[in-house]
């Protein structure tokens, strides 16, 4: 499909939104390789006025921060576009809402300053994630969380593209605990219809290497042979930058409001 982009040089960028959007039921396994090819579609389905680099292979001006792996779900996934004409946020979220498959759901547009007031990855050094193990009770998984907490370190291996590394996950955990299924609606598992069910609140800061949901259930492995029957499911619930009181500033905060001014409609 032809990118619908100017002639020659590239017009400027005169706005920036960020967006928030959601990877939910089986769009989870959507990798990001894959969304970010679904969402340049979108653009182009919803006549969004994205902007593009320079040179000779002209990209549209996106850029994603913290994206979640394959296979979890997500509330709070973030990512910025820069805009060669303005637009108005609501209308811009709504039209690529509609044009992503369901599942992939567009939450909040808000615009952002075209210079100064720092990244997106600047406003995120931490994630909250609830993660459902199946085939688990509650005793299981209490006594595996307290082994991980009392650990020092926790050792675990991970496969990445400069090949195996060894690294602890008990320095990245902010917070691990049992939640009970009943204590609110986030909390009910996603589908799961395995019985008993145990469900783990947990914060991680974000370091390199990032610590994922599948790197700490390694570590419960490692210090208490937690073994889920079936695969766990993981949902990133929030990002942002944690507080000395265990609270997540979100990362469109400073953003937002945002008042346009001459804004054209994407209709």
């Amino acid at each position: 499909m032809a990118k619908r982009q100017p002639e020659g040089g590239q017009d400027p960028v005169v706005q920036r939104i960020r967006l928030r959007y959601a990877k939910r039921g089986p769009m989870r396994f959507t990798s990001h390789r894959d969304f970010a090819r679904a969402f340049e579609r979108a653009l182009l389905r919803a006549n969004v006025p994205i902007a593009y680099s320079q040179g000779f292979t002209p990209h549209p001006k996106v850029s994603y921060a913290s994206a979640a792996p394959t296979g979890v779900a997500s509330e709070a996934e973030y990512l910025e576009i820069g805009l060669r004409a303005v637009v108005d946020p609501d209308d811009l979220r709504a039209a690529l809402d509609a044009a992503l498959s369901p599942g992939l759901d567009v939450i909040e547009a808000v615009q952002s300053p075209l210079n100064g007031g720092g990244s997106l990855a600047d406003r995120i050094d931490a994630s909250a994630w609830h993660i459902e193990l199946p085939g688990i009770t509650p005793e299981s998984a209490e006594a595996a969380v307290r082994a991980f907490l009392d650990a020092g370190e926790v050792l675990v291996e991970r496969l990445t593209k400069q090949g195996k590394r060894v690294f602890d996950t008990r320095a990245a955990v902010v917070r691990l605990e049992l939640l009970e299924a009943s204590s609110g609606p986030g909390d009910v598992p996603s589908g799961v219809t395995e019985a008993p069910c145990a469900i783990l609140d947990l914060v991680v800061r974000q370091g390199t290497p990032t610590v994922r949901p599948d790197d700490v259930l390694s570590g419960l492995r490692v210090v208490a042979d937690l073994e889920p029957p079936v695969p766990p499911r993981a949902t990133r619930l929030a990002q942002g930058v944690l507080t000395a009181q265990g609270e997540f500033v979100d990362p469109l905060a400073a953003d937002r409001p945002a008042a346009v001014v001459g804004a054209s409609s994407l209709v």
